[in-house]
């Protein structure tokens, strides 16, 4: 009697797995920040723009100069200042010269800041032969903690259109917006892993506070 799977079906049925299992891959792109850290990056940017405010007249029109304001996330940024500017009563004005005031803003800082505590041994590269050759040990903790914070910070000054002479000098506005998140024994998760899209109220956990 023939056997039921000869060794020519089984290598014919373990050709057909493969060729479906290719065929339900899906392609992937890697942007420089992930969804979540442009989310906390926004978040930073608009406690930052919240806090916008400068003594100018209440019915000139401005032009916002953000020349010098540049970076990932830069334009963003300064959408959310021209609408603080609108929201303190002021109109935008689109050109220079339709300006009475000029606002120039710079930019501190628009980043994320990452800080990882670990109760055990962290992930480490060693040396393991004079050909400057490298082994990656993983991470072996009992508990960790990871912290991720945008920070946003910029400064601004305000002048005259037609004289250049100043109006408001040396203001600075900040904004941070941080996530924790746990781990117990490289398994077991739990704080805030992501960010939500529609979700303002980001704030993190008191530093002792685990659970």
């Amino acid at each position: 009697m023939r056997p039921l799977f000869s060794p020519l079906r089984r290598a014919c049925a373990l050709l057909a797995c493969t060729a479906l299992a290719a065929c339900a891959s899906a392609s992937e792109t890697h942007p420089s920040r992930t969804a979540t850290e442009q989310l906390l990056v926004s978040r930073a940017v608009e406690r930052a723009a919240a806090e916008f405010s400068l003594a100018l007249p209440r019915d000139a029109r401005v032009f916002l100069d953000s020349s010098a304001f540049r970076g990932e996330g830069a334009d963003y940024a300064a959408s959310a200042i021209r609408e603080a500017l609108l929201a303190q009563g002021n109109a935008i004005a689109s050109r220079r010269a339709d300006a009475d005031v000029i606002v120039e803003v710079r930019l501190g800082a628009l980043s994320i800041d990452k800080t990882q505590r670990i109760v055990g041994i962290p992930r480490l590269t060693l040396p393991i032969s004079s050909n400057f050759t490298n082994v990656t040990v993983p991470e072996l903790s009992a508990y960790s903690r990871r912290d991720r914070t945008g920070v946003a910070e910029f400064s601004a000054f305000a002048y005259e259109a037609a004289t250049g002479k100043p109006i408001a000098l040396g203001a600075r506005f900040s904004g941070t917006a941080k996530i924790r998140s746990h781990t117990m024994f490289m398994v077991f998760s739990w704080g805030a892993l992501e960010v939500r899209p529609g979700n303002a109220s980001v704030q993190a956990d008191e530093w002792w506070k685990l659970w």
